[in-house]
């Protein structure tokens, strides 16, 4: 079976799940003598199955994969985790190993890529947001749970990793070996551009980056920019507290964001003036891979009419999870309550769509015949940074000229 028939296949099984998990909802809400009337349906399906399909099946993987089913329906960041798997899970959540650089959620029923930690291995084999992995060490990711597949990326530093990748521009699987590293967070970066315009790029909003975005801005300030542009392309590691630390530094008042879930109390996250470091005017930037807080912030800046905003539309990953135990020993990891930008919507549902939408082109990256990353030289590198236009780094120049200066 090829890839796009697998994928095929398992989004129709998606959206079988999900029309039962609608179902559900809707009988649940129809009637209070029985909460979980499609219940019945699903055990039924599971009957049929197993006396009519073409060859007795292994129901536990047919149940395992309408579990991860139900999950993904709702939650591309749930888990399911049985009981061997939990505990592997809690002895590891915590423990520091090298990794390829990935942040991951589940797509179509496999593994797929949030965004990727520059500089990391992952970043050098040029993977990118929505690429997915269909294996990993020669283990299907499909029906996997999102939590183990993190487990399985992790190792000793300088150990490799085997995937098949099947990326958003190959339709066929391509094999890619990676080595395992302590994967370090870049320094954000700034520079002044032309027409007073000062740039800055935090690539993460990893503990302490936003103290580095503030030091930018007020480095900027000083050297006389007048405007600024904040890029949060591909910023996709940093939780929910960097990006509304992040927001306040250019609000001095307003919503920046609420938390809310069916027993977690709605909590409302407000910009305090004391926080707030510069008027100039602000443009930001983002695409597919802006994902969790710095989606938050983007939001934020846009709704309460503080920037503009301009690129692709934001990737949807703002969340509080939390590991709910069940009565074998497994546990399901899953969103308790999401968080919202200040027009009221769920960010992990529909994430941020810029004013300004426009996309940008896709970088490739050579592999040798082993699947390994072929390194360019630094004159490659300049080459390539030349021919390359950045159409939205190009727009949001052209948006902040036509701003007048603070």
């Amino acid at each position: 079976m090829n890839s796009r028939l697998k994928y095929l296949v398992v989004s129709t099984s998606t959206c079988v799940m999900l029309l039962l998990v609608l179902g559900t909802v809707l009988g649940r809400s129809a009637s209070t003598d029985r909460p979980y009337p499609q219940l019945g349906v699903y055990t039924e399906v599971l009957h049929r199955i197993k006396s009519e399909y073409v060859e007795e099946p292994d129901m536990k993987s047919v149940t395992l994969g309408a579990l991860n089913g139900l999950l993904e329906s709702i939650d591309p960041f749930a888990s399911y985790l049985n009981a061997d798997q939990y505990k592997d899970y809690l002895k590891n959540k915590d423990a520091r190993k090298a990794g390829v650089g990935l942040v991951l959620a589940k797509k179509f029923g496999f593994v797929g890529i949030v965004g990727v930690v520059p500089g990391s291995p992952a970043a050098k084999a040029g993977l990118a947001t929505n690429d997915m992995l269909e294996t990993i060490n020669g283990v299907a990711t499909r029906d996997m749970p999102l939590a183990y597949a993190k487990l399985l990326l992790e190792g000793d530093p300088g150990s490799g990793v085997e995937m098949t990748v099947v990326r958003v521009r190959r339709p066929e699987p391509q094999k890619i070996k990676l080595t395992r590293a302590d994967v370090t967070y870049p320094p954000v970066t700034s520079k002044m551009l032309a027409d007073n315009i000062g740039y800055i790029d935090p690539q993460t909003l990893a503990p302490g980056k936003v103290h580095e975005v503030a030091a930018a801005v007020e480095s900027l300030q000083r050297q006389g920019a007048t405007k600024l542009i904040l890029d949060l392309r591909n910023c996709a590691i940093g939780d929910p507290e960097e990006g509304i630390a992040l927001a306040n530094l250019f609000l001095n008042k307003g919503e920046i964001t609420y938390l809310q879930g069916q027993k977690v109390p709605r909590k409302d996250f407000e910009a305090e003036a004391s926080k707030d470091i510069t008027n100039l005017p602000l443009v930001v930037i983002t695409n597919r891979g802006t994902a969790d807080g710095s989606e938050i912030a983007a939001g934020a800046l846009m709704d309460d009419k503080r920037a503009d905003v301009v690129g692709e539309r934001t990737y949807g990953d703002a969340s509080l999870r939390k590991a709910l135990t069940m009565d074998d020993g497994g546990a399901i990891i899953l969103s308790i309550a999401k968080y919202y930008s200040p027009d009221g919507k769920a960010i992990q549902d529909v994430g941020v769509t810029p004013e300004t939408v426009l996309s940008e082109p896709e970088s490739q990256v050579e592999l040798d015949e082993n699947g390994e990353p072929i390194p360019e030289t630094p004159d490659q590198v300049e080459k390539n940074k030349q021919q390359q236009e950045d159409p939205l780094l190009k727009k949001a120049i052209e948006i902040s000229n036509g701003h007048k200066a603070a």
